[in-house]
């Protein structure tokens, strides 16, 4: 019976470890294929036979991307905006959670309820850019950071976190004098590490990630974010191939350059992904922990 059972318990390891490994390889492998056609010359690329490493080894594609010289101010205005988004976003979502918590907060169901509500109805893309007008956001920096201050879904996790905590501790720090705001400060936000990592990190991949507010909402060229202007400079790039292509002697063109659209598309994925990889295993350990808020209950 032990024996049967000690059988059944590898195999299923076995099982368990095989899936996750595949599931890793098909993670691992692209990834590796698209650094490997990134410092592959472009031209060379398109012959095709590239894996997992380049053929004929080339940085003229990170060095077209970096060419431009409104890079810099992207990048700058991407951190900015990844940094500034998130800290305050953090901030202020770990605040609505801690009320919502709150057992003594009047009509906390209530508002609850109508705060989950948003997430089930959207007025649409037209309503919020009116929305957006009319706030005076359109073409600043602000339209990046101040729309995306509170997420619903966030809210929700931290108030499930919070609501995991001890609430002897909580009492304790009422009885020694402290208020609200000092408890949330110093009591409720140094115990919360996990699910604040877990919610940076979120925003900040989302932040560092969107192109879509940099190319609907700005105009200024100043104020557009690495992602809208990498995704900008592909696109040129793209039709810029295309249109060599149509013409005639286009073949003979194309062996006196090295970067191609598809070569340029590799290093924009690298360069856009690079900061959250190497973000990653500084909040792995916290990250790890806040993704399993919720599914243990004691």
């Amino acid at each position: 019976m032990y024996r049967e059972r000690r059988k059944s318990w590898n195999f299923f390891q076995v099982f368990n470890y095989t899936i996750i490994f595949l599931l890793c390889l098909s993670i691992i492998l692209p990834f590796l294929n698209i650094l490997a056609l990134s410092f592959n010359e472009g031209t060379d690329a398109q012959r095709g036979g590239i894996y997992f490493f380049p053929r004929e080894f080339s940085i003229e594609n990170y060095i077209e991307v970096f060419k431009q010289s409104t890079v810099l101010n992207a990048t700058t205005v991407s951190v900015f905006r990844t940094v500034v988004g998130t800290v305050v976003s953090v901030f202020l979502t770990a605040m609505a959670a801690y009320a919502l918590q709150t057992k003594t907060l009047p009509g906390r169901k209530v508002i609850t309820f109508f705060i989950f509500f948003t997430m089930l109805f959207s007025g649409g893309i037209v309503p919020y850019y009116l929305v957006l007008t009319d706030l005076n956001l359109t073409n600043t920096i602000w339209v990046y950071i101040i729309p995306s201050l509170y997420s619903v879904w966030n809210i929700l996790i931290m108030r499930t976190f919070f609501q995991g905590l001890p609430d002897s501790v909580v009492e304790a720090a009422r009885i020694d004098g402290c208020g609200e705001f000092q408890i949330f400060l110093r009591v409720i936000l140094p115990m919360s590490k996990p699910v604040i990592a877990t919610i940076a990190l979120f925003n900040a991949v989302a932040h560092w990630n969107d192109w879509f507010s940099g190319s609907f909402y700005v105009r200024d060229p100043e104020l557009k974010p690495l992602a809208t202007l990498l995704q900008e400079m592909l696109t040129r790039q793209q039709a810029l191939a295309d249109a060599l292509l149509r013409n005639s002697g286009a073949y003979a063109a194309l062996e006196k350059i090295t970067v191609t659209g598809d070569s340029l598309k590799m290093a924009t994925i690298i360069i856009v992904v690079a900061p959250i990889i190497l973000v990653y295993p500084f909040v792995q350990k916290y990250f790890a922990q806040g993704v399993n808020i919720g599914s243990v209950k004691e």
